[in-house]
């Protein structure tokens, strides 16, 4: 099989177990890119970290990550054969995953052995923790639901972006009729929310275990709030509902997000200079 030509992007949310973590991860992410860089920069074209905003009220019920977001925009997919055989492993210690809440955090994982990288990315959450969430999606979006006149002109952006897994037993076609038929027209109706974009997963370059990827832009957090809290309980509940508030599904396991600004704290092609501590 030969390389394909295959221009994608990925996002890759990480959350925090808790704070006493959060300067740890931030050093091993930093470190981490020259890991990265060197092993995909023929064939990645952006690499960034946006921090997670802070979880607004009510906003556990989503299953929000609060580390960061990972963005790559990819030229072909680097888990083909071709991919197999690498000159360096990456730098995956186990304890990373306590640390973003992946693995229960009384696990006794420190100074056990490197990991694989894919087995890294592929835990499930299924022992206590949540899963590695990485999707990759069309590098353009697929649906445009509102909002395309909008400018960067027109103010900063309160980015919500969240990744769907329709419960076991559900088909796709029943959960995406709900989402087009009554998730997306009442969102898109609110005054709060500026803008709805919105892709499939492409589930076949890694496996992912969440088939929908979609951003809703508002004003701030307050906006937020008022439109997927306190008006969302016009949104009808499905027959497949996990849960008795929207967004109807388990935290994380089935419905997972994040909420980012507008720009990356570290666009790693262009900012990154190392780990060099300031005194």
């Amino acid at each position: 099989m030969a390389i394909e030509f295959k221009p994608m992007r990925s996002m890759i949310f990480t959350d925090l177990a808790k704070e006493q973590y959060r300067h740890k991860l931030l050093k091993w992410h930093m470190l981490h890119v020259e890991d990265s860089i060197a092993q995909f920069e023929p064939y990645v074209m952006k690499y960034a970290f946006y921090s997670a905003l802070p979880v607004p009220p009510d906003g556990e019920r989503f299953g929000v990550a609060r580390f960061h977001l990972c963005e790559h925009h990819w030229l072909l997919n680097p888990f083909t054969p071709e991919f197999t055989n690498k000159a360096f492993a990456e730098v995956m210690p186990p304890e990373v995953l306590k640390w973003q809440n992946s693995i229960p955090d009384d696990d006794e994982v420190e100074g056990q052995a490197n990991m694989d990288a894919d087995e890294f990315r592929a835990t499930t959450g299924k022992k206590g923790g949540r899963p590695f969430v990485f999707g990759f999606h069309p590098l353009s979006w697929e649906e445009d639901l509102k909002g395309k006149e909008r400018t960067i002109e027109d103010g900063a952006n309160y980015r919500f972006i969240f990744m769907i897994k329709w419960p076991d037993g559900v088909a796709e076609e029943e959960g995406e009729k709900w989402l087009h038929e009554e998730v997306f027209p009442k969102l898109a109706a609110m005054p709060e929310v500026t803008r709805i974009l919105s892709s499939h997963i492409l589930q076949d370059v890694n496996n992912c275990q969440y088939s929908r990827v979609t951003e809703v832009w508002f004003e701030g957090p307050e906006e937020w709030h008022r439109a997927c809290v306190e008006k969302a309980v016009e949104i009808a509940k499905p027959a497949f509902a996990q849960t008795d508030v929207f967004p109807y599904l388990e935290p994380s396991f089935n419905f997972t997000s994040i909420f980012i600004t507008d720009i990356p704290y570290s666009d790693n092609y262009t900012q990154y200079r190392g780990y060099i501590p300031k005194r």
